[in-house]
């Protein structure tokens, strides 16, 4: 049924209530405070889709334990770096290197006279300016030494306005003359050495400890810095920085014949976000070496042992065209970091690998414009939430529907990642479509709750405390007005209702009809049946509506031999409470009538004042079924269609007897009926060989076998389970109405030619 204006505008006003819900989590993402759980989720990411090789000669050599003992005390030997760079590029045919340390003049120590400290700046000075892809580390940072007081060294950040350069910080610098410049007397120009990258410039972009972020450049008031691993990737590329093309969403690599070699998208206007290719210490990948073997197979190139030259010639000829980066591994340094691959901090100079990696395999992680984070936030949460939300029969299939369109978003998320390096949001529209499913469940869970409430107030007083749980838990609303429903239609009365109204005085009437009608509307909500109405004695109800029974019928055919047996207790009740009740009382019967089919059902009546109740031609049906059955001596009779019902859900559970074909007032077709004889297991066996000869009778009687059929009826009439005179109340019975209807039709009126047994009812 198509939902009513009302509850359309309920459902609007719940949703427009929901909706700040994921625009909390949009606005939590748009400032970054998701930035720490979406960095975690990217880490899943980067383990799902596993260590990924990269093409590029990229070498480690750490300054670790070994090289920390070898270089001794603070402030290390600078000239130790310059033996070791010298190796490497002349031994090793390095094609770079990278050193991520500032070998700046805030090193200095009292400990080490300042001239030896200049002589050794000068060994590794003449090392810088005879190798210009030697790249020194340059950094922003807060330095203390006995030198200086807190100095602090702010990074000129686009995003956060730096943007005048000639008011930027300067970063720390290599000092002179391990860097530096000279005039060339014979071109007259200046002559540039050591050339500086910025080092340890990881940008967190959210608070997140793991450099995830990396500035590309620095604009500062003479050049503009450039990060080591730029540095080192244009040095592969053969360029130079005057290759350098930037704009606001990307960073060009430039060839001298206008081709773009490179083009590196940017974050902010100047960060790029670092693809890690494994853990640090996969050493397949990362291939690395101490520096304390660089300085010892250094010092044996000249060894005047040639097995020793022979083997250190061996151990450089591993750095042929490698970029090799130098920087500290010891915990003791705490130059460390949180990485994607690995459990525990690693040191930070693999993070200028890892981007080194990125930017030549240009394997670079894409991310959708913020607005379209905040579209998939809305459109997830609003495909979630009311799927999790739904309840009613398909409730469960919903949310089993609303959990599998987060995987299946969380596997399209990993799935773009491993194969595009596309990273999709996952943080805010999770967040949102769980927390605002959450929301809406106990949103709904209130709901239910009232329309509980409703649903029992409106029914709780003609259906059984179980039937109401059904229609709660099968999320139907109670329909108003009315609709065509398949039901059994259920009437009895008192037989002699009239002569009770004049025994009892009113007082004992009302007492004994609260008692009776109490014990039958008991019975018939206990089978599942709604209570219409009370008419005076008469009980008035239906199966299969407000909510469906596919064997309302069984139910039905139940009721009536379970009211019949409570009946009969109550006989004997009233029977033992001695002068309290006239004889009458002890022999009181009911008389139940039932059929089945299509009725309309539903709440009926004025505007204000209705009754949920059922009309239809079907029902007319079942009441003539309870006051024809004083035509055929029987208490519980009902139509064809009703047998056959019930025999479909339960077979064999109760017992009919054929009783015949009517034709009831108002129509002009005949409708078989039959006597619900009753429960199976409460018949006994007298009673099924009177229905064996009562069988055979009416053959006999429809064939116009008048004697035999007389012989037969006379039979089972002395085997009938109803007898006058034995039974309380008992006034005929089937058998017996048939034996009056023989001797007319035989002696007095014979049936015409075109007779087929019918019987036509006068009254109602």
């Amino acid at each position: 049924m198509a939902p009513t204006k009302k509850a359309t505008s309920l459902l609007r006003r719940r949703w427009l209530f929901l909706l700040p819900v994921p625009l909390i989590w949009c606005a939590l993402s748009h400032f970054n405070l998701l930035q720490f759980l979406e960095t975690r989720l990217l880490d899943l990411r980067f383990r799902y889709r596993g260590e990924i090789a990269a093409p590029v000669n990229v070498r480690y050599v750490d300054i670790d334990g070994r090289a920390i003992h070898l270089l001794g005390e603070r402030p290390w030997d600078r000239g130790d770096f310059g033996v070791a760079a010298k190796a490497l590029m002349e031994a090793g045919g390095a094609k770079a290197i990278g050193f991520d340390i500032v070998f700046s003049n805030l090193a200095a120590s009292k400990m080490v006279s300042r001239d030896e400290f200049k002589k050794r700046n000068l060994e590794f000075g003449r090392v810088t300016r005879v190798f210009p892809t030697i790249v020194l580390g340059a950094q922003y940072s807060n330095t203390t030494t006995h030198l200086t007081e807190n100095t602090l060294r702010q990074f000129p950040l686009l995003r956060l306005g730096f943007r005048d350069r000639k008011k930027n910080d300067v970063p720390e610098q290599p000092e002179f003359p391990i860097a530096g410049s000279a005039l060339n007397r014979a071109t007259g120009k200046m002559i540039e050495w050591g050339t500086m990258a910025l080092i340890d410039a990881d940008e967190g972009f959210g608070g997140d400890d793991v450099p995830r972020w990396v500035p590309l450049f620095a604009h500062t008031p003479n050049p503009t810095f450039y990060a080591l691993a730029l540095r080192l990737a244009l040095i592969e590329l053969g360029l130079d920085e005057s290759a350098v093309r930037l704009d606001a969403r990307k960073l060009d690599l430039v060839r001298p014949g206008g081709a773009v070699a490179i083009s590196i998208p940017l974050t902010a206007e100047q960060l790029v976000e670092v693809n890690w290719f494994s853990e640090w210490d996969n050493f397949a990948l990362n291939p690395r070496d101490s520096l304390a073997d660089v300085l010892l197979n250094a010092k044996d190139l000249t060894s005047e042992k040639p097995a020793a030259r022979a083997e250190a010639k061996a151990f450089f000829a591993q750095f042929k065209d490698a970029i090799i980066l130098v920087g500290p591994t010891e915990k003791l340094i705490h130059d460390l970091a949180p990485a994607p691959f690995d459990t525990g901090a690693v040191p930070k100079v693999g993070m200028h690998g890892n981007l080194l990696k990125t930017i030549l395999t240009q394997k670079f992680l894409t991310r959708f414009p913020e607005w379209v984070t905040f579209a998939i936030t809305l459109g997830l949460t609003l495909l979630v939430s009311p799927l999790a939300a739904a309840g009613g029969r398909g409730g469960l299939r919903a949310k089993l529907t609303a959990a599998l369109l987060i995987v299946a978003y969380v596997f399209l998320a990993f799935w773009l990642f491993k194969h595009h390096h596309l990273v999709l949001p996952l943080a805010a529209p999770l967040a949102a479509a769980f927390s605002t499913s959450f929301v809406a469940i106990g949103w709904q869970l209130i709901v239910e709750e009232k329309q509980k409430g409703r649903i029992t107030g409106m029914f709780g007083t003609y259906v059984s405390p179980q039937l109401v749980e059904r229609m709660v838990d099968s999320g139907d609303d109670p329909r108003l007005g009315g609709h065509e429903e398949n039901i059994t239609a259920y009437f009895s009365d008192i037989q002699g209702f009239s002569t009770f109204s004049e025994k009892l005085p009113p007082e004992k009437l009302v007492e004994l009809m609260n008692e009776y009608l109490t014990a039958c509307t008991d019975l018939v909500q206990a089978e599942g049946g709604t209570l219409d109405k009370f008419i005076g004695d008469a009980v008035v109800a239906m199966f299969g509506a407000p909510v469906a029974l596919p064997d309302h019928a069984l139910r039905a055919c139940v009721a009536t031999q379970r009211v019949h047996l409570k009946l009969a207790e109550l006989r004997e009740k009233w029977r033992s409470e001695g002068d309290k009740w006239p004889e009458i009382v002890w022999r009181m019967q009911s008389r139940i009538g039932l059929n089945s089919g299509p009725c309309i059902v539903g709440n009926m009546g004025s505007r204000d004042r209705f009754n949920y109740t059922m009309m239809g031609d079907n029902v007319n049906l079942a009441a003539r079924m309870e006051s024809g059955s004083k035509s055929w001596g029987v208490y519980s009779m009902c139509a064809d269609a009703t047998r056959l019902a019930c025999e479909t859900h339960g077979a064999g559970r109760l017992v009919f007897r054929p009783l015949g074909r009517i034709v009831v007032k108002g129509r002009s077709l005949a409708v078989p009926v039959h006597e619900i004889v009753g429960l199976k297991e409460n018949v006994s066996a007298r009673t099924h060989e009177c229905l064996g000869f009562f069988a055979a009778a009416l053959e006999k009687y429809y064939a116009r076998d008048w004697a035999g059929a007389a012989a037969l009826f006379a039979q089972s009439r002395d085997l009938e389970p109803n007898i006058p005179g034995q039974t309380p109340g008992v006034v005929s019975n089937p058998s017996l109405v048939y034996l009056e209807k023989i001797l007319p039709e035989t002696l007095e009126e014979p049936p015409s030619a075109d007779w087929d047994g019918r019987y036509v009812m006068k009254e109602k």
